[in-house]
């Protein structure tokens, strides 16, 4: 099981890379564990961060985020991979530039996820949440 999971969090990563919002979102269940790390309001300069829970629900999430960024600034990184039977912990630094400002930001991540028959189960991502709220709340001047 841990070099299946380990598997699918390695293509989940690679296609979150290229950008195949709906390559990404086939390898989710339905329904899908979803948290981020934000109130439960969310904040009104970050549209994405609501509840999730099916795969049109996680590809318009990723679709979202990259309207909001410049694609070829992402200089999002991982740093490591950790896996324990179903479970992984992927550590890395989030590293985006805000399409609207042009202002960049970094944050690191901590995202736990659960793969069962192939899928995953449980996507939650831990991320420093006021930087990317004050990224995203700068207006151009």
């Amino acid at each position: 099981m841990t070099n299946d999971t380990r598997a699918i969090v390695e293509e989940l990563l690679g296609r979150l890379a290229k950008g195949e919002h709906d390559r990404t979102a086939e390898l989710f269940a339905e329904p899908v564990d979803w948290r981020l790390d934000w109130p439960e309001a969310g904040h009104p300069a970050v549209p994405w961060i609501r509840p999730r829970s099916s795969r049109a629900d996680v590809a318009d999430h990723f679709r979202s985020l990259d309207a909001h960024h410049v694609p070829e600034l992402n200089a999002t990184s991982v740093e490591r991979i950790l896996v324990d039977g179903a479970d992984a912990v992927v550590l890395g630094t989030i590293a985006q530039t805000v399409k609207e400002s042009g202002v960049a930001y970094t944050s690191p991540f901590a995202l736990h996820l659960t793969v069962d028959d192939g899928l995953v189960t449980r996507y939650h991502i831990y991320e420093d949440s006021l930087t990317v709220a004050r990224a995203l709340g700068t207006q151009k001047a």
